[in-house]
């Protein structure tokens, strides 16, 4: 099964966790999923008490949204597995840099049973209005308890980079091969060992005419990366796909030693 990001804009912001089996229980599943996105709902309300407003990049609201949306469901065929929940509660112990900016949004919904996905974007300064945006991307986490054979495992990492370069640096030939080079040496940063890693390098030339032919030629680079994890551990996997995004940026790597504090809310 090939591997795709998440849709547009068309896409139903249904539950974070999907489950997409069917059977003769699927009615009762259907039920149980909308017990599940009712407490969900309610949980995030604003307003409510022990509410807590979401601070850009504080880690963990995937797993806090994951962890009041199973807490309604009483056991059944359509149980979240245990080793998923670890896996995303894994993502929670990561503390982003100050210039990334994580959020939760829908999984894909036909490519694993269970899926969930967050965003990124890197930007010059976390609390500025107009700070300028300079990479974005998406990471997504396919699971399937009975694995699959283009993985070679149970969980799939599916992800994307995207950043603008100068002119002068998407013209360089060998642009394809040094961005793929930053995906590997992430990888290495956080000592992983990967299965079935593969992916692309695209780059497309903006040229300006007209009205706006005072634009300089720029170039938008895209590194879609996938990779199977080891096991449910995807902390160190969240880490290297963060430290691709800040290369592509044009962030310097932070020095050894020094780690990321999690924001003052």
């Amino acid at each position: 099964m090939p591997d795709v990001l998440p849709g547009g804009r068309g896409e139903a912001a249904t539950s974070l966790v999907r489950r997409t089996a069917r059977g003769p229980d699927h009615r009762a599943r259907c039920h149980a999923r909308t017990l599940c996105r009712a407490a969900s709902a309610r949980a995030l309300r604003p307003g409510r008490p022990g509410h807590s407003r979401h601070t850009p990049g504080a880690p963990g609201r995937v797993v806090a949204a994951l962890d009041r949306t199973l807490h309604p469901v009483a056991p059944g065929p359509d149980d979240v597995p245990a080793e998923f929940v670890r896996s995303l509660r894994s993502l929670r112990t990561v503390t982003p840099r100050p210039e990334v900016i994580l959020d939760e949004v829908p999984g894909p919904a036909r490519i694993a049973p269970y899926s969930a996905a967050l965003t990124a974007e890197v930007r010059t300064a976390r609390r500025s209005a107009a700070a300028a945006e300079l990479a974005s991307g998406r990471f997504v986490v396919l699971y399937d308890p009975a694995g699959q054979e283009a993985w070679e495992g149970c969980f799939r990492l599916v992800t994307l980079a995207r950043a603008t370069l100068e002119h002068e640096v998407g013209a360089d030939p060998l642009l394809g091969e040094v961005a793929w080079s930053w995906f590997a040496d992430a990888l290495d940063s956080q000592g992983l060992s990967v299965q079935a890693a593969g992916g692309t390098v695209t780059r497309v030339l903006s040229q300006s005419f007209g009205a706006l032919e005072k634009r300089a030629e720029q170039t938008e680079l895209e590194i879609r990366a996938s990779w199977t994890a080891a096991d449910e551990d995807l902390a160190p996997h969240l880490r290297a796909w963060e430290a691709l995004l800040c290369t592509a940026a044009g962030l310097p790597p932070l020095p050894d030693g020094v780690v990321s504090l999690a924001p003052r809310h």
